[in-house]
């Protein structure tokens, strides 16, 4: 009788030491961030423009009044970005949860000035915000790209995520930078990073994903990597997913898959990197060959391997003259031989721009179309 006794005080004694609910916070205390865009303000303050969920507008009755938009921008500043968040409270009245941000967008002033290490130092610390959300850097002011409205999601934030993730799944004129993703590039050897590249039609407020914007040691450089460049480049760097491909005289060639090799070797001072390329197709538009015989289907191959192979080199040309190794090249030096590493850190831009690059092509036609006949 006396061990149940004893059994029954433990057992009470355990109920007081459960957790309550004595720091809770209601759903009410809370805005739920979609999107951050931080730009640079005046005395090297930044600007924060956060786009927020709006739960109230996100249905809809027929012949009842027009609905509260489903996003809400809040701006505040700082001389940090922990600061500028902390003041959201002071506006909006509630306090920024992080953790459902889709993207963040960086205005380029921003990114050349200051650059974002200090930025990505702070996010990456914050235990709240997931390192997947996908960045961005904007041209000109990043928070007017939160003041539109979205085509067809529920928040610009979520459209801007959808743009960067289809543009680069489906066209590859641009790539797709999680957060994680660009602060490893900051901290690998060479320090050159790759960011998408969002701008605005002169003429309208339309947006468009396209192109990668180029990083060195966390700041902007001068020029823009444009969307066919970008083609090329993703190929180099193994993350080309699908795309069309330009030939010659208005034809062109899809791109299914590609699968990229680089091999290094260093001799001396010399480097060589040596790119291989499988590339699995279908011919897309034709208007002047013809592909109903074999000797012309190697034909078309052999000017779409020429014209890849041209474009490639175009991209690691303008790369060396640029003296951004975009490629890794350095990181595979490092790996492979540390020693000779840290002797040509301090140079391997110049390094870079001598080295010997080899690019070997090879496509496989999987459809040619013959079901269409000749060209119309």
């Amino acid at each position: 009788m006396l061990p149940r006794r004893i059994a029954i005080i433990f057992s009470i004694a355990a109920v007081f030491l459960l957790t309550g609910c004595w720091d809770k916070a209601e759903l009410v205390e809370y805005g739920y961030a979609q999107a951050v865009a931080v730009d640079l303000g005046e005395g090297g303050e930044l600007n924060l423009t956060t786009l927020f969920y709006n739960p109230s507008g996100s249905g809809e009755t027929p012949g009842a009044a027009k609905p509260p938009p489903k996003g809400i921008t809040i701006r505040t500043k700082g001389k940090s970005l922990n600061e500028a968040i902390e003041d959201i409270p002071i506006h909006f009245g509630r306090k920024a949860k992080l953790d459902h941000m889709r993207v963040l967008i960086l205005g380029e002033e921003l990114t050349r000035q200051q650059g974002v290490e200090d930025l990505l130092d702070f996010l990456m610390r914050d235990n709240e915000i997931r390192k997947t959300i996908l960045v961005l850097i904007a041209e000109g002011k990043a928070g007017e790209y939160l003041e539109i409205k979205p085509f067809i999601e529920n928040t610009i934030g979520q459209q801007l995520r959808r743009m960067e993730e289809a543009s680069a799944k489906f066209s590859s004129k641009t790539s797709k930078v999680p957060l994680l993703d660009l602060a490893l590039q900051l901290k690998s050897e060479t320090k050159v990073t790759t960011v998408p590249y969002v701008f605005k039609d002169k003429d309208s407020d339309e947006i468009s994903t396209a192109g990668v914007a180029l990083l060195k040691e966390g700041k902007m450089v001068d020029a823009i990597m444009q969307p066919v460049d970008t083609q090329a480049l993703l190929m180099l760097l193994g993350k080309y997913s699908k795309g069309v491909v330009e030939i010659a005289d208005k034809e062109s060639f899809q791109v299914l898959s590609a699968k990229t090799k680089i091999t290094t070797r260093s001799s001396g001072d010399d480097v060589v990197a040596s790119i291989h390329i499988k590339i699995t197709g279908a011919i897309s538009e034709l208007h002047r060959s013809s592909v109903t015989t074999r000797a012309e289907q190697n034909k078309f191959t052999g000017k779409a391997q020429d014209k890849l192979q041209a474009d490639l080199r175009k991209t690691i040309t303008y790369l060396q003259k640029e003296q951004l190794d975009a490629l890794g090249i350095g990181n595979r030096v490092y790996q492979q031989n540390p020693a000779l590493w840290k002797r040509w850190k301090g140079t391997w831009g110049g390094q870079f721009a001598q080295a010997e690059f080899i690019i070997a092509v090879e496509i496989d036609i999987v459809n040619t179309g013959m079901q269409a006949g000749a060209p119309l």
